[in-house]
């Protein structure tokens, strides 16, 4: 874990060669082995975040999110966690799961009680409201499929996986 002076992390769980930067909030949330926390990162109690992924700067995770095995999330992504919110009274929490090998691209944000599909890609900017397939591509306000990624060749991915080889 990296030098951490200003910043908060209570009753959290972190894996082996995790990497959290400074400037970081983290309240009795699981965070992976392998995985990378940048700063200013917000994450609350109760979400889980699985082995190598990647959380860039200025994202928020509540409370009711999970985030499977190697994940990447581009700076500014928000996740909700409530339909209704409200500053004083009852509130519902809608829980969100991010399937492994997806993609979150910068500046999205993500409403509550949706699931985004295993390899599944969100293009920056968008507003997921429903839930996405494995494999698919969506983008806009709301979110909408616009296309597919091919599936993996096997159940894990490679580590190469989405990188190009010379030959």
């Amino acid at each position: 874990m990296t030098n951490t002076k200003f910043s908060i992390v209570k009753k959290t769980k972190i894996g082996k060669n995790a990497r959290i930067y400074d400037q970081v909030n983290l309240y009795g949330c699981k965070i992976g082995k392998n995985t990378k926390i940048d700063s200013f990162v917000y994450i609350e109690e109760g979400v889980s975040i699985g082995d190598d992924c990647k959380i860039r700067p200025f994202v928020f995770i509540p409370t009711g999110v999970v985030i499977e095995d190697n994940v990447f999330i581009a700076p500014n992504v928000t996740f909700t966690n409530d339909k209704r919110p409200r500053a004083q009274g009852e509130w519902t929490r809608l829980n969100t799961r991010v399937k492994s090998f997806a993609s979150i691209g910068a500046g999205s944000t993500i409403n509550p009680g949706v699931q985004i599909g295993e390899n599944a890609l969100i293009g920056s900017g968008s507003v997921v409201t429903r839930d996405i397939p494995d494999n698919a591509v969506a983008v806009g306000v709301p979110a909408r499929v616009v296309g597919s990624r091919p599936p993996p060749s096997h159940p894990r991915h490679s580590e190469s996986q989405g990188r190009r080889t010379r030959r």
